[in-house]
């Protein structure tokens, strides 16, 4: 299966090389990419309903098409999650808990809070950082 990253802004699918400097890349709501059965979500705003709802549907479309077992959301540019955000993690749980995981990575002692709180925490894996996420999935694949 082939290696994919694919940008979105507010919906509106965007190739890599249309961008001109980083900061255009800086504005997009968040970033994915697809490495073997690994979906990694990076977020770049607040997740809330806007976009818990836009996330839905593109991550459920790719565990369904491209037989994505894994999603790791990587929350270090995000300082804000609501209900929708819970939402939005608990969904993609139960759709994907038969036959992978998810994990969170990054979070501040906000997120962690509502993480805790929700119990959330208890059917997602909590990783400091991205390297650590994808180094446990390697070893689960050995």
């Amino acid at each position: 299966m082939r290696d994919d990253t694919q940008l979105l802004n507010n919906g509106l699918d965007s190739e890599l090389d249309s961008y001109d400097t980083a900061e255009d890349i800086k504005r997009t709501d968040y970033i994915y990419m697809v490495s073997g059965n690994n979906l990694v979500i990076s977020l770049n705003a607040e997740l809330d309903h806007h976009l818990a709802d836009e996330m839905r549907e593109v991550i459920d479309d790719i565990i369904d098409k491209r037989g994505v077992d894994r999603v790791i959301i990587d929350f270090s540019k995000v300082d804000f999650m609501d209900s929708a955000g819970i939402g939005l993690i608990m969904g993609r749980y139960k759709k994907i808990r038969d036959i992978g995981d998810i994990c969170v990575v990054g979070i501040n002692e906000s997120i962690k809070r509502i993480l805790l709180i929700s119990g959330l925490h208890k059917i997602v894996d909590i990783y400091d950082n991205l390297c650590d996420a994808v180094r446990k999935q390697n070893k689960r694949g050995m």
